[in-house]
């Protein structure tokens, strides 16, 4: 812009007191908003009207109204200062791009825990831009800078390249649906050998586990496994009543709640591995990656405390 041309602009001051004058229609709101006096405002417009050489208010006692130079000039001023304001939004989104966060979770818990709550740090974040991919891949086959944050089971992390937390620990217990429940009474752990008992590759071992736990050794050539390649094919498999799953109970409460499981047996409850978060220790102190662990720690502290 050449000199002359700024030397046509009227005062800038002066231009954005009277702006927010005509919007509110008084001097008091517009002192307000700006932050000072009823008469720096006064004042203000009053610099612009000599400037002008015209009238742009009438004073009527305590009120002001604009005048019909004042009118059709406020409506050019406040189009130009909502110019300049979508401008600097744009300005701002230029300099400051979103930082991508990319999520490598299991599946399971990116269905049934993560993505119910994920709006909330969406919402506090606006300007972090979630990219979430689901794997049971081992996080040291997965090449550096294709995830921030990962969710893995604890057996499977290996703690020299990764810093790594618990999000909770998970107890499993045979759940069916309501359905099935019904048409195949069980009383006690014995029951439920001869009926068709749902697993995931990833937990082939979790019906031994659970059967040990319960007293009843060697069944395994007794059970009738029916098996999928990942777990949340098995829960869902459950609920369509296709058999029991052992179902972790944080990621089956609103299943239990809403009836589509049930859990015929009190127990007992077999301990699995935790759920854990792990980075690489590289980007452990990145901050858009600390923002995230913080939410996702807060968020697990709630559920734990809520169960």
């Amino acid at each position: 812009m050449s000199e002359t041309s700024l030397q046509a602009l009227p005062p800038l001051k002066a231009l954005r007191s009277f702006e927010a004058a005509a919007r509110h229609g008084s001097f008091s709101r517009a002192a307000d908003e700006l932050y000072v006096t009823h008469g720096a405002v006064s004042r203000q417009v009053r610099v612009l009207e000599d400037w002008a050489g015209v009238a742009l208010f009438d004073r009527v006692g305590k009120k002001v109204v604009l005048t019909h130079a004042g009118r059709r000039f406020a409506d050019k001023v406040s189009g130009a200062f909502g110019e300049i304001a979508a401008a600097a939004r744009t300005l701002r989104a230029d300099t400051q791009e979103a930082r991508i966060l990319t999520l490598n979770i299991l599946p399971t818990f990116a269905m049934r825990w993560l993505l119910p709550r994920l709006s909330k740090f969406q919402f506090a974040h606006p300007q972090i831009e979630l990219r979430l991919v689901t794997s049971d891949q081992p996080l040291d086959r997965i090449a550096p800078g294709q995830f921030d944050v990962a969710v893995r089971r604890e057996g499977s992390l290996s703690a020299q390249d990764f810093r790594s937390g618990v999000v909770f620990t998970e107890d499993e217990l045979p759940v069916c649906s309501p359905a099935f429940a019904n048409a195949n009474p069980v009383r006690e752990a014995a029951d439920i050998k001869s009926l068709p008992l749902l697993v995931a590759d990833t937990r082939v071992g979790s019906w031994d586990r659970w059967f040990a736990a319960a007293g009843e050794n060697d069944v395994g050539k007794d059970v009738a496994l029916r098996r999928f390649d990942h777990f949340y094919l098995a829960l869902q498999a459950a609920i369509d009543g296709l058999g029991f799953a052992l179902g972790p109970l944080p990621l089956i409460e609103e299943d239990l709640a809403q009836g589509r499981l049930v859990a015929p047996l009190a127990g007992p409850k077999l301990s699995a591995v935790p759920y854990c978060w792990a980075v690489r220790t590289a980007d452990a102190e990145d901050p858009t990656v600390a923002q995230f662990l913080d939410w996702l720690d807060g968020e697990a502290t709630a559920f734990r405390r809520s169960r």
